[in-house]
């Protein structure tokens, strides 16, 4: 544990100024905006936004771009998240750990999100179905029988903001 805990604090922050936080925020708001209306919306020059993007970039501050999806049009308007409480002897008798339990529930294709957290639970996952149904399906036939699965408590999300 220690060993994680000396790799986390030797990985540098990175500090953003104004203006690397004025084109985050563009660039969070919409990603698909070319560097021409990045610059025109933060009024800085166009060759400094392209500069300073590929900075953030290099440095791994931007990790990477993505898409919003409207769930509804794609037949997945349900979301819930699930809080799953991990074997832990199950795990250690298995070899592995409630990191790589979290990564294989992230593989599965409902699954959105799979983090560890602090609490009653040890695991958050949050994912989108087509219906009740599907839900039921992938919670009782899929992850109550994930090996290190101890128990689960779902939420269904009833609006998003």
């Amino acid at each position: 544990m220690e060993c994680l805990f000396q790799n986390m604090r030797r990985k540098s922050v990175v500090v953003l100024d104004e203006k690397d936080s004025a084109i985050v925020a563009v660039l969070k708001e919409n990603a698909k905006l070319s560097t021409h209306q990045i610059a025109k919306r933060t009024r800085i020059p166009i060759t400094t936004v392209h500069n300073r993007i590929k900075k953030l970039e290099k440095r791994g501050v931007i990790r990477g771009y993505t898409v919003i999806l409207d769930n509804k049009k794609i037949g997945k308007p349900l979301a819930a998240f699930i809080m799953v409480t991990v074997d832990y002897k199950r795990l250690k008798e298995l070899k592995r750990s409630q990191y790589e339990l979290a990564k294989q529930l992230l593989r599965h294709p409902a699954v959105e999100s799979s983090a560890m957290i602090t609490g009653a639970a040890d695991i958050i996952i949050k994912l989108r179905v087509e219906n009740v149904e599907g839900l039921n399906e992938f919670v009782t036939v899929y992850l109550r029988n994930v090996e290190g699965v101890e128990k689960t408590q779902t939420a269904i999300v009833l609006n998003e903001a």
